[in-house]
């Protein structure tokens, strides 16, 4: 073997062991900013583990999750994507305008499962009115961004199918033609997965005559820019260059209004709004301060009327505008909360309940089935 052979394989061999000697010796770290999520740590050796296979599978997840400079290795790959002219990265679309679009896979069996838990607990729940609104993500809208040739399931027939089945047992309240409408303005995020706050008050908007409730206008709030700097969950999945961050805008009422924001530890806030995330990467948290398992609300307003709104993260910028219209509202992620949905109603004397996923989200979440423990 000539010297330059030896000293490149001495070098990658240098390399790779290198790497995994820093590995082993680097501390784990256990949240992802990138990712907005917890890292898996060292899972813990026992026997049931070892023999049913659940060890080996969890130190891959560490492995992965911990891997040295792992940001640096994904952000290299994807500026690899992007070089080499590819159309997509990590299941993300790279689409016109800036656009980050994430396909929507044809819904199989969990659908059809997510549908019958919904409508049978709407048919069980004597006493109580189930409204459902399934809001579309950004690729129902704006199919004219997405790359030639790319492949993508219809959200628009997966909605249609899921109206059909469920309107024999609650209210299905349809926002797909208001937004549509205008699909030209800031209604969506470019990288990141929700709708903006303009997107929710359309859908607000739409869903007030069913909810029986009459809208605000416009007008009457103050629409303030309060970040400009926001890179979304799309940005992390592809660590895009190039692409220009998105604004964060809130709806603050121009009229009084008063909240009590009670977090299932105990917390209280008399904020809709946790500011302190806007010098955070996971900016949407602003809202509600993300994912809960519960959250009670309070508000000023006196109607006798309170709500449970069962949902996803796209509930979280669409709950302010019902605040000024409910009593209370009961804000539950079924995700989290795995106790008995609706003696919980019961307890509470909560008469009507909104069901707020996105489509996509909900044709696959396995976590609807909590439904079914309502006995």
């Amino acid at each position: 073997m000539s010297i330059h052979k030896k000293f490149f394989v001495g070098a990658f061999l240098l390399f790779i062991y290198g790497i995994g000697l820093l590995n082993v010796l680097a501390s784990d770290r256990a949240f992802s900013e990138r990712e907005n999520r917890p890292l898996a740590q060292m899972p813990e050796w026992t026997l049931s583990n070892f023999y049913s296979g659940k060890l080996t599978a969890r130190l891959d997840t560490y492995m992965s999750d911990q891997f040295l400079w792992k940001d640096g290795w994904v952000k290299l790959k994807a500026m690899s994507e992007w070089a080499s002219l590819k159309q997509e990265n990590n299941g993300v679309f790279f689409g016109k305008d800036g656009f980050l679009i994430e396909p929507f896979e044809k819904p199989g069996v969990q659908f059809d499962k997510n549908m019958e838990y919904m409508k049978r607990f709407a048919a069980n729940a004597n006493g109580i009115q189930s409204y459902v609104l399934l809001a579309p993500t950004s690729i129902a809208l704006y199919e004219d961004k997405l790359p030639l040739f790319a492949q993508t399931s219809s959200e628009r027939d997966a909605f249609e199918t899921a109206k059909e089945v469920l309107a024999s047992e609650m209210e299905v309240i349809d926002v797909y033609d208001a937004l549509k409408s205008q699909s030209n303005e800031h209604i969506y995020f470019k990288t990141d997965h929700h709708w903006t706050m303009r997107g929710a008050y359309l859908a607000y908007k739409e869903s007030a005559e069913i909810l029986g409730i009459k809208p605000y206008k416009e007008d009457d709030f103050n629409i303030e820019t309060v970040a400009e700097n926001f890179y979304g969950t799309l940005h992390s999945k592809t660590n895009t260059i190039g692409v220009e961050p998105d604004k964060i805008d809130v709806y603050l009422p121009k009229f009084e209004t008063s909240h009590t924001v009670t977090y299932e530890d105990g917390r209280k806030s008399e904020s809709l709004y946790e500011w302190d995330y806007l010098n955070k990467k996971d900016k949407y948290s602003l809202f509600l301060d993300g994912n809960h398992a519960l959250v009670k609300i309070e508000t000023g307003v006196r109607n006798g009327r309170k709500l449970a709104v069962v949902k996803d993260s796209y509930a979280h910028a669409f709950i302010p505008f019902l605040t000024n219209h409910f009593e209370e509202i009961h804000v539950l992620d079924l995700r989290y909360y795995h106790s008995d949905f609706l003696m919980y109603l019961n307890e509470q004397n909560i008469s009507e309940v909104l069901f707020l996923y996105n489509v996509a989200n909900f044709a696959k979440d396995p976590n609807v089935i909590w439904l079914s423990q309502s006995k």
